[in-house]
């Protein structure tokens, strides 16, 4: 793609002097990163369960192909079209989501996966991007027509969503989303003071689910109390996480040489920063973070002069969801928020978060482009 001409007016031509290539190089490189960190750590998981010890690695590499040609294919897309794509992903993720409800697996005291044709399929990752643009959308109308329902609108797609995602239940997502969802009000106009309700009913809600779901407050109560763990809770695994970042050091044991992964059964997964931590050191980790930090800065620098209020708060939305879904994944693994079963993004093995987050990334870079005349897309 490097050698097309600024003077192609091909649409692979159009696309390549448009887009952010730094922003491009950095998502291509988490992903790179996520495939070789899931080669350290998924055999000895693999074994474990009597696998193949290269089953999870073909699997991630089966979902490179997809996730490269959605994370391009949705960077071309017109704003119009995101709209469009936002609309169908969100009604058909709406319906998914019900369906856990009733078909899904139970794992960890929640009903968030559904099979389809042997693939295991988390719905709520897709809906996630889709709520943003849609919010975005109705947000930014609200301000082009002051008689245009566009915060009753934003608040009836959000609620939708908060419901079902209660009822699986999966509050870690409930946090995430609202936090975004609020975030967007705020940029929206929303004044400081409903902010700040906002949060109070937030807190509330936070210790309803402490109250009536007991996978939560078992979560909850063995962060504050590690002696309630057994060595198949998740304190067990944040124990293990702990020791591996401490073997580590600043360099790390070496590729190969580390041994948490033989000991956590979500090595190649929630707990895949706690592997590149103990095998690659401090150094490879702080390289990872500053991928994610750049993605998210780079995104809102994009956008800091931006005219178009829906362009701004969808890729403002989108950023932030990126940046809090990696926080939360290294804040549960080195044990300064009890632990959240969040994948890392583009790092973690999983193929529904890897096609979601392109989808995601995609949106932000279509959002982002340049025009001939100096404006962005």
């Amino acid at each position: 793609m490097a050698t097309f001409a600024r003077s192609d007016n091909s649409v692979l031509g159009r696309w390549w002097w448009t887009i952010d290539r730094w922003l491009l190089s950095a998502i291509i490189a988490l992903i790179a990163i996520g495939f070789f960190l899931t080669m350290a750590a998924s055999p000895s998981v693999a074994n474990h369960l009597n696998l193949d010890p290269f089953y999870f690695v073909k699997r991630h590499s089966f979902y490179l192909v997809p996730v490269l040609i959605t994370l391009v294919s949705t960077s071309l897309l017109s704003l119009r079209n995101i709209r469009r794509v936002s609309l169908l992903i969100y009604f058909m993720g709406l319906l998914l989501i019900a369906m856990t409800l009733f078909s899904g697996s139970e794992i960890k005291g929640a009903r968030r996966w559904i099979s389809f044709m042997g693939l295991s399929l988390q719905p709520s990752e897709f809906i996630k991007p889709a709520l943003v643009i849609l919010c975005a959308w109705m947000l930014s109308e609200r301000k082009l027509n002051p008689d245009f329902p566009g915060y009753v609108a934003a608040f009836v797609f959000y609620g939708f969503v908060i419901f079902l995602l209660a009822l699986q239940p999966d509050m870690g997502m409930v946090i995430l989303v609202s936090t975004v969802f609020f975030g967007q009000l705020f940029l929206a106009g929303l004044p400081l003071l409903w902010v700040g309700v906002s949060g109070v009913i937030g807190l509330l809600g936070l210790g309803g689910a402490y109250l009536v779901f007991p996978h939560v407050s078992h979560r909850i109560d063995r962060f504050f109390n590690p002696n309630l763990g057994d060595r198949f809770s998740e304190r067990y695994q944040v124990s293990q996480s702990l020791e591996a970042f401490m073997n580590g050091g600043f360099w790390g044991q070496g590729p190969g040489e580390g041994t948490v992964k033989k000991y956590l059964p979500d090595a190649h997964a929630d707990f895949i920063y706690a592997v590149a931590g103990e095998e690659f050191g401090l150094f490879f980790c702080l390289i990872i973070l500053g991928l994610f930090l750049f993605i998210v800065l780079r995104s809102f620098a994009r956008v800091l002069s931006e005219d178009n209020l829906f362009i701004l708060l969808s890729v403002a939305g989108l950023a932030a969801e990126f940046g809090l879904q990696a926080m939360i994944n290294i804040a549960s693994t080195t044990n300064l928020i009890p632990t959240k079963g969040m994948t890392l993004p583009f790092i973690s093995y999983g193929g529904s978060s890897l096609i979601a987050l392109s989808i995601a990334m995609g949106m932000i870079l279509a959002l982002t482009k340049r025009r001939n005349k100096g404006r962005w897309l």
